[in-house]
């Protein structure tokens, strides 16, 4: 075999890995997606064949995607190799909640201190949106612009290593604070403390926002059902 037929070999086993790549990524993806919303609820068993099918893969990108959400937390792999949405448990999202809350707190400090008016500008219009999707009760819309605010100040702060951790723990948070938002009285909450951490942002109050922020973290805890509770 030459060296050119080696070479296309090569070639079309890459181009193989980068689109198992991608379709293991989309089908985690999707999946983190559906538990985050509480489409796919605590406790839900995974059945590999119907995942397949709602999402129009294979079982190889399926079976990735467990792995990837059994290492975040995600998922249980349970030993007779069935798949469980994982429950959310007490204390482990209470210690969760206070580290992302600190995060967000110091991303808050650093934040403000770097912020200039155009990103005021685009966090403002950001939140104007969030507050329109919560009076028409588009509660979809809301979790995705309200993870937006929360991204664009962690991504301000300009600290690397604050940004990594913090999405490493995000998949996590994000669910249970969907969750805590089910509950009518804590979203109108939650929006309220929003419009007060952007005030503080706006005024680059850091040590309100850090104040501000761990508040509206542990406010929302509250509110977060676990399996053993």
């Amino acid at each position: 075999m030459d060296d050119t037929a080696n070479a296309q070999i090569d070639a079309g086993n890459d181009a193989s890995l980068r689109r198992r790549g991608r379709l293991h990524s989309e089908a985690a993806r999707k999946l983190r997606a559906m538990i985050v919303s509480g489409e796919l609820p605590p406790g839900e068993r995974l059945r590999e064949v119907r995942i397949c099918n709602q999402l129009g893969v294979s079982r190889t990108p399926v079976r990735e995607a467990f792995r990837t959400l059994a290492a975040e937390g995600m998922v249980e792999l349970l030993p007779n190799r069935s798949v469980v949405v994982a429950q959310l448990r007490s204390p482990d999202v209470e210690h969760l909640y206070q580290v992302v809350a600190a995060l967000e707190a110091l991303a808050g400090e650093l934040a403000c201190q770097r912020i200039n008016e155009a990103e005021i500008a685009e966090i403002a219009a950001i939140h104007s949106d969030m507050v329109g999707c919560y009076e028409r009760r588009e509660r979809s819309a809301y979790l995705d612009l309200n993870h937006l605010i929360h991204r664009r100040v962690v991504e301000i702060a300009s600290n690397p290593v604050l940004l990594a951790t913090w999405e490493s723990l995000l998949p996590r948070v994000e669910r249970a604070r969907a969750i805590a938002n089910l509950e009518p009285s804590r979203w109108i909450a939650a929006v309220h403390e929003h419009s007060k951490m952007f005030a503080a942002l706006a005024a680059r109050d850091g040590a309100l926002l850090a104040r501000l922020t761990r508040e509206h973290f542990m406010n929302g805890l509250k509110f977060v059902p676990t399996g053993d509770s």
